[in-house]
């Protein structure tokens, strides 16, 4: 994995400090694909609430030819894209056409992620433990309603997890409602967060 190429990140992408080649050896073994994308990582907050309130800020991006190719033949198959940071998400969001096929090159997310966002391509998201009201947590809220996330934010506190790049992560799928809404709902799905602690 590598974590920096061009200079347009304000910081390390912090979800895929969970990742380690052991994990990524165990998928493969699975027949779990796995694709890669550069993008720029951005602040999800600064402390201060009116800037804050200005975040996400736009995040370069570049979706290689063969990642694009790679998404389409999972979703043919049905199977399920899981997105590895917020920075992901809105790299293949904002890639994606209406019928949810992501275009490969170099583009800009602009923009804001959050609670009514009609997901196309991504089912579920490998993140960091977020605090509500910084963006991050906003992008949340388009895979899990707000009673849900509450739930987690005390499953964390009640728990210690270590907020955002400071160690604990979650996979998060996108709730059987809000996929429900999104497809006409034509499609119940039965999921629920899986919450990692890794050390």
């Amino acid at each position: 994995m590598e974590i920096a190429a061009g200079p347009v990140a304000f910081e390390a992408p912090s979800a895929g400090f969970a990742l380690d080649w052991r994990t990524l050896q165990a998928w493969r073994r699975h027949d779990v694909g796995f694709a890669t994308l550069t993008h720029a990582a951005g602040v999800s907050s600064t402390g201060d609430p009116a800037l804050d309130s200005r975040l996400p800020f736009d995040e370069p991006y570049r979706i290689p030819g063969r990642t694009a190719a790679q998404v389409a033949r999972a979703k043919l198959r049905g199977s399920r894209i899981i997105a590895i940071g917020t920075s992901v998400v809105r790299a293949l969001e904002a890639a994606a056409n209406p019928g949810g096929n992501v275009r490969a090159g170099n583009g800009i997310a602009t923009g804001r992620i959050a609670r009514g966002t009609r997901l196309r391509v991504v089912d579920a998201i490998l993140t960091g433990v977020h605090q509500p009201g910084e963006s991050h947590f906003e992008l949340l809220r388009a895979f899990a309603d707000d009673a849900l996330l509450a739930k987690a934010s005390a499953a964390f506190t009640a728990y210690r997890y270590r907020a955002h790049e400071f160690g604990d992560s979650m996979l998060l799928n996108r709730q059987p409602l809000l996929l429900s809404r999104e497809r006409n709902r034509a499609e119940v799905l039965e999921t629920k967060p899986l919450l990692e602690a890794w050390l």
